[in-house]
């Protein structure tokens, strides 16, 4: 079912349908682009602050780092592999294993991640905006921060909107320019790192603590994309290499956050009132250490490095909005989500006392199940051998049926489990994730305390969420050998 007219003008029309077989002329190496683009904000370099925060070493946290974004970006991947094969958006193609009804579940949980996702993007670039012109003595206070949140909203709304070929043609320029900023604001910050207070400061934690940080890497890198994943590789030809897919996905995704994040480990640990800022406003603590000349650009640079993440998880939203079920156009779907960034960001700018509790709480209670869905969606794509059945997907008389109750009954398991093992930030904003860890008493792994009303833990694993990991590891390890057969009995007839 593939539309008969895929733009208007400057916008794509084109929603959830089936991309016709003349518009699927995309190669593997166009994948580098969009994912690079989103991913080499200088946000990256926070991280530094927020793994070491863990209370490991400067080396236990490059491990993890690489380690994470790597093998997240890689899952990543194998679920682009899903795009060429299908031809439609990501939530789309996870029909053929929940069901084409029983998709709204797992597709329900992508939507928000997607929302809050970008709602993130835009507090962080909001943030910074406020930071940097009271840096540069322009303007201050409520006026900066109302400006910026509906400008930098308006930017993004307004790409999702023009769509998939503007997105495309907007992230190849975004790429050169926002890669050589990031060089140079990296090469005018050397001087403040110091190897000796690096290695001085942070010395070797807990491996549970270690575990822990790799799970915040995996969940704020290409896990917090894997839901979307499919929706830049649909346009790929169906004789396009599967490896090379995964492998540019891969590349694209994971070379600028790995370069980042060690150089924001070295930045953090040089710098305490930096490592201290992070927290706050990840971006503007970063501005605090570079010459006053260089604000400006730095600002609009870092800017467009959260806009392009942002455009691609708004566009994505709309898509899976309109997956499950909503009648509307896809300008219309990338619309209401952005209208909901807008109020999100609002909330966050302007009644929230801190950024990193609800972005920590919002990256673990979210990635969960995420990770259960991705790991169910990896093992499906393995078993399969054939390309989708483009109407089944589409048509819950179909092959793929209305319901795959082994898919779902799995993720609601794996996510039920995987909340009981992880626990969250525990600041004044994200106390309403205090319920969370349920199974870490019973099962020995950690006490919870409570002083005047506040919760924490006692013990080292709690903080090592491991809830996340075996989310991933039951989703895959269950489809892999509860549904071989009934993706055999799918294909038998195709």
């Amino acid at each position: 079912m593939s539309a008969e007219q895929t733009t208007t003008g400057l916008v794509e029309m084109q929603g959830i349908d089936v991309i016709a077989e003349a518009d699927r002329t995309a190669k593997p190496r166009d994948l580098f682009m969009p994912w690079f683009a989103a991913n080499v904000s200088v946000f990256g370099m926070s991280y530094g602050g927020f793994l070491l925060g863990f209370g490991i070493s400067f080396w236990q946290a490059t491990f993890v780092a690489i380690i994470g974004i790597i093998f997240s970006f890689a899952i990543c991947g194998v679920i682009a592999i899903a795009g060429k094969r299908g031809s439609v958006p990501t939530m789309v193609l996870s029909r053929a294993a929940f069901g084409v009804q029983g998709q709204k579940v797992p597709g329900l949980v992508s939507w928000i991640t997607s929302i809050g996702w970008e709602t993130s993007l835009t507090i962080v670039a909001t943030l910074a905006t406020a930071t940097v012109f009271d840096a540069l003595g322009w303007t201050h206070g409520t006026s900066t921060k109302v400006i910026a949140c509906l400008v930098i909203a308006a930017i993004v709304v307004v790409a999702s909107v023009l769509g998939y070929h503007t997105i495309m043609k907007l992230q190849s320029v975004l790429t050169w320019i926002t890669g050589g900023f990031t060089i140079l604001f990296m090469a005018l910050t050397i001087p403040q790192i110091d190897w000796a207070t690096v290695v001085r400061d942070y010395p070797s934690g807990p491996w549970q603590n270690a575990i822990g940080a790799l799970v915040m890497v995996m969940t704020g890198f290409g896990l917090g994309w894997v839901n979307i994943a499919a929706d830049w590789s649909r346009y790929q030809s169906r004789k396009a290499s599967s490896g090379a897919i995964v492998a540019w996905n891969t590349f694209g995704g994971s070379v600028a956050p790995i370069l980042l994040v060690i150089f924001g480990l070295l930045l953090v640990g040089s710098n305490p009132d930096y490592a201290a800022a992070v927290g706050g406003d990840p971006i503007g603590a970063l501005a605090q250490l570079l010459p006053r000349w260089v604000l400006l650009p730095f600002l609009i640079v870092a800017i467009l490095t959260l806009i392009s993440g942002a455009v691609l998880g708004i566009y994505s939203s709309g898509l899976t909005l309109l997956s499950l079920g909503i009648k509307v156009p896809r300008p219309v779907a990338a619309g209401f989500d952005g209208l909901i960034l807008t109020l999100g960001t609002i909330w966050v700018v302007f009644f929230a006392t801190d950024f990193l509790g609800p972005f920590q709480s919002f990256l673990i209670t979210l990635g969960v199940p995420l990770a259960a869905w991705a790991g169910i969606m990896c093992a499906d794509i393995a078993l399969r051998r054939k390309p989708y059945d483009e109407q089944a997907l589409f048509d819950s008389s179909g092959r793929y049926g209305s319901f795959d109750w082994i898919s779902i009954v799995t993720m609601v398991v794996a996510t039920i489990i995987g909340w009981g093992l992880v626990v969250n930030s525990f600041a004044e904003d994200a106390t309403w994730n205090n319920w969370q860890g349920y199974l870490l008493e019973p099962l020995g792994l950690g006490r919870k305390v409570v002083v005047d009303g506040v919760v924490s833990w006692e013990g080292n694993w709690p903080w090592a969420n491991l809830g996340v990991l075996i989310a991933l590891v039951l989703g895959f390890v269950v489809t892999l050998l509860a549904r071989r057969h009934v993706v055999r009995r799918q294909e038998s007839d195709q």
